[in-house]
């Protein structure tokens, strides 16, 4: 299906290496999240006739908010978890 050459996948391993390293930081996840939602919440709940595409925006935005905001609240779970 998709074949992935080194170099995409080393821009992918990076790029998933910074977000992983930026939802680590708390009161910056925090932050940028309630920077994504109030927007797009308003948006929302305005109820003007948009393009169409403002309305798939507002809705991917804050989703994506949404998820940094909780990271942010609640912290990262760990990736595995060790068994004694």
């Amino acid at each position: 299906m998709f074949d992935l050459t080194g170099q995409e996948t080393m821009v992918l391993r990076r790029a998933r290496g910074a977000l992983l390293r930026f939802v680590r930081r708390r009161p910056v996840a925090i932050a940028v999240g309630l920077l994504l939602v109030v927007p797009a919440a308003w948006l929302e709940l305005t109820g003007h006739n948009g393009a169409w595409w403002v309305d798939g925006l507002s809705l991917v935005l804050g989703a994506t908010g949404a998820a940094v905001l909780w990271t942010g609240l609640v912290g990262a779970r760990p990736d595995w978890i060790d068994d004694p």
